[in-house]
C-alpha cells in the first residue's frame, strides 16, 4: 500500500508539473479563485520559501539521503501495513523524489500553486507537509 501511495502522488506531482509547464509561461499568474488561488509558475533554487538560493547539490545531496533513510524505515515497518506511520512516510518519500526530480532535471523545482498568503508551491511540497504532520501525530499518538 505504500508504493501504491508514493507512487500515485508522485505520479501526481510530476503530472501537474508538467502541466504547469506547458500551459503557463513563466512568471504568470492565472487565477483560479480570485483572491484565493491562483497558478503561477515560478522556478525556486533554493529551499522552503526559495531560502538558501544556490545550494542544489546540498538539497540533491539532502533529498537522496532522506529518501534512502525513508525507504529503509518502510521496508522495516513493512510495504503492505496501513498505519499512520507508513502512509505519512510515503507521502515525504514521493515529495522528496518529486522536487529530486525537478532538480536533477532543471537545477529547480518548478512551482505553481499559489494562494497568495504563503510562497508557492506544489504538490510534492504539500505531500511533505501533510506527511510531516501525520508523522508527528503518529509519535505523539505513540507516547500516549
Amino acid at each position: 500500500m505504500a508504493l501504491i501511495v508514493a507512487a500515485s502522488v508522485l505520479f501526481l506531482d510530476q503530472l501537474t508539473k508538467f502541466l504547469a509547464t506547458k500551459y503557463l509561461s513563466f512568471n504568470q499568474s492565472l487565477p483560479l479563485v480570485k483572491g484565493v488561488l491562483y497558478l503561477s509558475l515560478v522556478h525556486n533554487r533554493g529551499a522552503a520559501f526559495g531560502m538558501l538560493k544556490g545550494l542544489n547539490i546540498f538539497f540533491i545531496l539532502a533529498a537522496l539521503a532522506a529518501i534512502t533513510l525513508i525507504y529503509l524505515n518502510l521496508r522495516k515497518l513493512g510495504w503492505r501495513r496501513i498505519a499512520i506511520t507508513t502512509a505519512s512516510l510515503s507521502l515525504i518519500l514521493a515529495g522528496a523524489l518529486g522536487n529530486l526530480i525537478d532538480r536533477l532535471a532543471f537545477g529547480y523545482v518548478i512551482d505553481f500553486i499559489d494562494l497568495r498568503i504563503w510562497p508557492v508551491f506544489n504538490v510534492a511540497d504539500s505531500a511533505i507537509t501533510i506527511g510531516a504532520l501525520l508523522w508527528a501525530f503518529s509519535i505523539i499518538k505513540a507516547r500516549k
